[in-house]
């Protein structure tokens, strides 16, 4: 199978599971992409997701720039396109019936347990961003922007840019 054919067909199985938006599968994209095919180095993935997630736009973004430094603008047709396909149809369609039926008791309970495993994976991809021998500071301070994020209005590019400073002054 080509390199991007796989791409394709593993990023349209990731669509289906990326419940909460793309960066929550982000752990299984480093294992696919370092891990098992070796298409990226750690550095290139972890400046690959910093770099999107600082731009403006869409956070879905750095599956292109994942499929970029991979394979080229092909790679960027296979990951975008395979990560973006099954879920937008599946969305789409899932909003208008969950919409005629928003007050039936199925469909507030599926919203309130889907609430969980976001977290959870969203925590799986921090964990795996951070480092992979973290410290008690990088925990730390995760906890600390995670309470912060759950407290407060407080713009998530100042959380960034206040981790960037962190992180660049080698306090972490």
């Amino acid at each position: 199978m080509s390199v991007l054919l796989a791409l394709f067909l593993s990023f349209l199985t990731l669509s289906l599971l990326a419940v909460g938006g793309a960066i929550t599968v982000a752990p299984e994209m480093h294992r696919l992409l370092v891990d098992e095919m070796h298409l990226l180095t750690d550095a290139q993935f972890n400046a690959s997701i910093a770099i999107a997630q600082a731009a403006p736009g869409p956070n879905v973004l750095f599956v292109a720039i994942l499929g970029y430094q991979a394979a080229g603008l092909m790679g960027v047709l296979a990951t975008f396109g395979g990560i973006m396909l099954p879920s937008t149809t599946l969305a789409l369609a899932a909003s208008r019936w969950g919409h005629a039926r928003r007050h039936w008791r199925g469909v507030l309970a599926f919203k309130a347990g889907m609430a969980p495993l976001v977290i959870a994976l969203m925590f799986a991809t921090g964990w795996i961003l951070s480092s992979h021998e973290p410290t008690w500071g990088s925990i730390l301070l995760t906890l600390v922007a995670a309470a912060i994020v759950w407290l407060t209005r407080v713009h998530l590019l100042l959380l960034i840019g206040m981790g960037a400073l962190i992180g660049g002054m080698g306090w972490l």
